[in-house]
């Protein structure tokens, strides 16, 4: 099991009003699975993917990922986590402006310590793996929307981690430009990657094999949906 979680909450205190934002989540994710988080603004679900990716710490209830308790762990302990084991990408990318895309993949690397020659390299194969190593020395702004969140998900694959997390990855793309890159995500899944991809769009979320649908922070369903995509639908 990669992903455990057992009565998740996470509440927040605003003034005198105390917000619930995850409330009693509990959910298993295999190694290798698509799985997508989907809900309107409000229900919880970027909560869920912070705390998911060791961003946040619950308030209570347990989180397990590929056997470790990360609900329990210290600062330090999550923050070796999220270099080592998770890659993020983000709707707005998060790229530095002036930096070139293989030094922007190579970032993870250097927070962990690896050698310039092996960051390198690494670099350049999670460049290629997104079919991006003619673009190498460009920097973002000499890239489109498109290749921009290509070099992201680089960057997220560059640590060979144990878990994908993207939210709203086609946020900022067009239609054409969104479907090119959820399919390079299903090509990852294919390959064995673990993806979960956090969406309000029901048209992302298929993509993925199974659906979590929050609202008001608690899971109101769950959905397979592999007989959509194998309908051809």
């Amino acid at each position: 099991m990669l992903i455990k979680t057992v009565d998740l909450w996470k509440t927040y205190t605003v003034g005198t009003e105390t917000i619930h934002a995850v409330q009693g989540v509990s959910v298993e994710i295999e190694k290798g699975e698509y799985v997508a988080i989907m809900g309107p603004s409000g229900s919880g679900k970027s909560t869920l993917m912070n705390l998911i990716g060791c961003l946040d710490s619950p308030t209570r209830g347990e989180y397990h990922l590929n056997g470790r308790r990360v609900s329990a762990m210290s600062d330090d302990e999550l923050a070796y986590i999220r270099n080592k084991e998770i890659g993020f990408v983000f709707q707005t990318f998060n790229l530095l402006p002036r930096a070139s895309a293989l030094h922007n993949v190579e970032l993870p690397l250097i927070y962990n310590g690896t050698s310039s020659g092996e960051r390198i390299r690494k670099a350049k194969e999670a460049l290629k793996t997104v079919d991006l190593e003619d673009r190498m020395t460009h920097r973002p702004n000499e890239l489109s929307g498109g290749q921009r969140q290509r070099v992201a998900l680089a960057r997220a694959l560059v640590n060979n981690p144990a878990l994908i997390l993207a939210d709203e990855p086609t946020g900022n793309l067009d239609t054409a430009t969104g479907a090119e890159i959820m399919e390079l995500f299903g090509r990852l899944h294919r390959e064995g990657n673990t993806i979960i991809i956090v969406t309000h769009e029901r048209d992302i979320a298929i993509y993925a094999d199974r659906i979590f649908y929050l609202r008001d922070g608690k899971v109101e369903k769950e959905e397979d949906v592999r007989h959509i995509k194998n309908s051809g639908n």
